[in-house]
């Protein structure tokens, strides 16, 4: 899951960088609110984690302005704005979550993935498609109730589709969903990883729609 990082404190950036990173995200971080602005304008991040006090532009103004924009990702206020006309103004300029630092770090990746899974529709903590079951928290799988070993990025990739459950993606946009900056990437990278869930999970579950991308879908196919 990318997610885009925006704090100017140069400690707490890199803790959070580091700690979300060991919680299996993948984190880009930026420190002025002009860089956030153009950083989500021009990638698909799941979720921001977006602080307010920026040099250069006021987190409130950036929240204001990919929202008129029409970008509907979901957005962490993580401040320490905490007056109440503060929490107020956020939420109604369009954060979806607003909280105060400090904050425990399993708390922010539990509120992420709670976010990420509202946005694409999912109620329920676990994904299920078929007769898999993924767990984003302990980044788990299961199939017909037996544990799959997965690498990182087979990991993230299936969370990723299945987070979009009948929606076809390109490769190009999996490849923005799976790495982030300085990340190089294999012509054939998704590809790769996309064989390789198949060959731990099936050829059912992953399927392919020729010139266009990849898919899974919550029902098996029909012969």
């Amino acid at each position: 899951m990318r997610v885009l990082l925006a704090e100017d404190d140069p400690l707490l950036g890199d803790g959070l960088r580091a700690g979300l990173r060991q919680l299996g995200f993948l984190v880009d971080w930026v420190r002025d609110g002009l860089a956030a602005e153009s950083e989500l304008r021009a990638h698909p991040y799941a979720a921001a984690v977006l602080d307010l006090g920026l040099p250069l532009k006021d987190g409130m103004d950036v929240l204001a302005a990919i929202r008129r924009a029409g970008l509907t990702l979901p957005v962490l206020v993580l401040t320490a704005r905490d007056a109440l006309p503060d929490r107020i103004r956020g939420l109604d300029v369009g954060a979806d979550d607003y909280v105060v630092k400090p904050v425990d770090l399993n708390e922010l990746a539990a509120r992420l993935r709670a976010l990420v899974r509202r946005a694409h529709g999912q109620p329920q903590e676990c994904l299920t498609a078929q007769d898999v079951v993924l767990d984003p928290a302990a980044r788990s799988v299961l199939q017909v109730g037996a544990p799959v070993a997965l690498s990182a990025r087979e990991f993230d990739l299936l969370h990723t589709l299945l987070l979009n459950t009948g929606r076809v993606l390109s490769r190009e946009q999996l490849e923005q969903h799976l790495y982030s900056w300085g990340q190089e990437v294999d012509s054939n990278a998704v590809e790769v990883h996309v064989h390789h869930l198949r060959r731990k999970l099936g050829s059912a579950l992953i399927q392919t729609v020729r010139g266009v991308g990849y898919v899974v879908m919550r029902e098996p196919a029909r012969a």
